[in-house]
């Protein structure tokens, strides 16, 4: 994992915890979550939401000449 080994995460993480607090972190971990989420979505082309899939399947496909 990046070349870094277990003693370099602890330290990692006691400077993220100094810095953001307890209380902060869970918060941190679902923004960084969603964003990955949404970088993937959007890499692969898929629709945002349940309402722009419904509508990109209803509108017909356009005819070659």
């Amino acid at each position: 994992m990046f070349g870094l080994g277990w003693a370099e995460l602890l330290v990692l993480l006691a400077i993220v915890l100094i810095i953001f607090g307890a209380s902060r972190l869970p918060e941190i971990g679902r923004g960084l979550g969603t964003g990955i989420q949404e970088f993937r979505k959007s890499i692969k082309g898929e629709p945002e939401s349940k309402d722009e899939k419904i509508e990109s399947k209803k509108q017909p496909k356009e005819l070659s000449k």
